[in-house]
């Protein structure tokens, strides 16, 4: 099963950060999942399936959002 991102969903949808939960840190919305630790996941290889497996609670479309996450903090660019 590849991650595969919707590109017509936003990943602010199912991504919050608030500092009463895990200190501000985003995190997959209404859990306490954070984003990094999914990254840190797909990072070592595994697959969405297998992080459902271990998260079953997530679904795929929230794995996918934290790679949209991802990638908008990789194109920040800071003005000059």
């Amino acid at each position: 099963m590849s991650v595969q991102y919707p590109l017509e969903h936003d990943w602010r949808q199912y991504i919050e950060s608030t500092p009463d939960v895990l200190r501000g840190k985003p995190r997959i919305r209404g859990t306490r999942i954070p984003v990094g630790l999914i990254l840190g996941y797909l990072a070592a290889g595994s697959s969405a399936a297998e992080i459902i497996k271990e998260f079953p609670d997530l679904a795929e479309h929230q794995i996918a959002a934290c790679l949209g996450y991802a990638r908008e903090l990789a194109e920040f660019e800071v003005a000059v």
